[in-house]
């Protein structure tokens, strides 16, 4: 614990949702949620408008939509929030050499590490021109804490939003804690929670009186001592800079559960090229090849292979989940299907076999292969992928690929300019033109191949912004 709160906690205030407002003139001060599309679907952020109507994340998309029907629904667009948040991230680097990313929208920042702040009238200086320079880069808000630990930070910024800024000073923490429910403290969820609920625990203070030798005997050794620690107000966890990745993986649900054979494989090798490419781009290899199989009863398999070396060859990931694939039973039907790698390193220790086997492979299937990988890379950025044979029939390498247009997702047009798709279906695609900086455009509707219609690349939310060292 800290005599000085210069512990810092940011919070982008709705991440998703809020970038996709600042991107789209129309729904700003409208609600958004941002998730799965899809029947089985989830809800990954809900602006604080759609919040109102009892939308949350982590809620089945079905009942948002029960609760919000007017809402805008959007498919997530990944590589758009990464590129803000590296803004953000950047903007934190440049307070502290200790900066800890929890996620995309949040981390926490060591002042005293960056020699910027001693006390509170400094900590809270720095948290407010960081504010500022938030909204400057990106057009976005963020709520800041500050505190003498972690724990205490967090929860400060938590009670900041949106778009805020508290100081907890040292020595309250008590009292702050004392009244409020024990979920308010980290490693209590639900089920913690509940039973401690029925122990007669509600509150953090019913945790402190308790004392550790109860917590311990309701909870175990570890997590009995660190709650009523916790309790008390005490943590002293440091803020750490790197956090070592120890899997990199993909996973999909599917709307209808999927029974033929071929088609589970297909959808395997699709996410293992996904994985594979999200291994690249964090700069790691691995040795252990996991594939994760949810059946139609909801009873999840998980099966792994370990390789002789790390690897991020495509063909050699794509190989394992396949023979992986071979053991499980999927009679009955799948509704997810997962790819991984784990026991990361930073290098790839060359695999003879494997490479012979990879260079077999290719110049077995050739041509097949990057076709397929193709089409899978489509789906990937969300804009997807489907062979339209005629009558129903097996698509096959010869049919023709119809594009499919992701709400929410990016579009330029030859005559139009840039726009997002608000809709499509029955060959039709409907879409917004506007562009962050413009007042609400118009809506205009294409067929689904209009030559003239491209997907495009996110707009910057700042007029003038520059990508890349902003």
């Amino acid at each position: 614990m800290r005599a000085a709160p210069t512990i810092l906690h940011l919070d982008m205030d709705a991440f998703f949702a809020a970038a996709e407002q600042a991107a789209k003139p129309s729904l700003r001060g409208k609600p958004v949620v941002v998730g799965g599309l899809g029947p089985r679907g989830v809800v990954a952020t809900a602006s604080y408008e759609a919040r109102r109507f009892g939308v949350h994340s982590a809620m089945p998309m079905g009942q948002a939509r029960r609760l919000a029907p007017n809402a805008a629904y959007l498919v997530p667009r990944f590589a758009f929030y990464r590129s803000i948040s590296e803004q953000v991230m950047e903007l934190l680097g440049r307070l502290s050499p200790l900066v800890e990313p929890l996620s995309l929208d949040e981390a926490f920042v060591d002042l005293e590490a960056g020699g910027l702040a001693d006390d509170g009238a400094s900590a809270r200086a720095v948290g407010e021109r960081l504010r500022a320079d938030i909204l400057a880069t990106t057009g976005l808000t963020g709520s800041v804490g500050l505190a003498g630990s972690k724990m205490i930070a967090k929860i400060a910024s938590e009670e900041a939003k949106p778009d805020g800024l508290v100081l907890i000073e040292p020595g309250t923490e008590r009292e702050l804690l004392g009244p409020r429910s024990v979920r308010i403290l980290p490693g209590v969820g639900p089920a913690t929670g509940e039973h401690l609920r029925r122990a007669g625990m509600t509150t953090v203070s019913d945790l402190a009186e308790a004392g550790e030798d109860e917590l311990v005997r309701l909870l175990g050794r570890a997590h009995g001592a660190s709650l009523h620690r916790m309790a008390q107000g005490y943590d002293d966890r440091p803020v750490v800079a790197e956090r070592d990745a120890k899997s990199v993986s993909v996973e999909d649900t599917f709307d209808v559960d999927l029974h033929d054979r071929v088609r589970i494989r297909t959808e395997v090798e699709r996410l293992a090229e996904r994985c594979v490419g999200r291994l690249r781009a964090s700069g790691h290899s691995g040795r252990t090849i996991v594939l994760k199989v949810r059946r139609y009863d909801f009873s999840t398999l998980t099966r792994s292979e370990t390789l002789r070396g790390p690897t991020d060859d495509p063909v050699v990931v794509r190989e394992a989940a396949g023979r992986l694939l071979e053991a499980v039973d999927t009679t009955g039907g799948v509704r997810l299907l997962g790819v991984g790698v784990s026991g990361l390193a930073d290098y790839t220790q060359e695999d003879l076999f494997a490479q012979a086997e990879a260079e077999a492979e290719g110049e077995r299937v050739g041509a097949s292969v990057a076709a397929s990988a193709a089409v899978s890379g489509a789906a990937a950025e969300g804009l997807g992928s489907a062979s339209a044979a005629a009558g129903g029939a097996v698509p096959d390498e010869s049919a023709a690929v119809e594009r499919r247009w992701a709400p929410g997702h990016d579009v330029r047009h030859a005559v139009h300019g840039a726009g997002w798709v608000q809709g499509s279906g029955v060959g039709r695609v409907t879409v917004r033109f506007e562009e962050p900086w413009s007042a609400p455009g118009r809506v205009r509707t294409f067929s689904v191949d209009d030559p003239e219609l491209e997907p495009s690349e996110p707009l910057p939310l700042v007029r003038g912004e520059c990508r890349a060292g902003a």
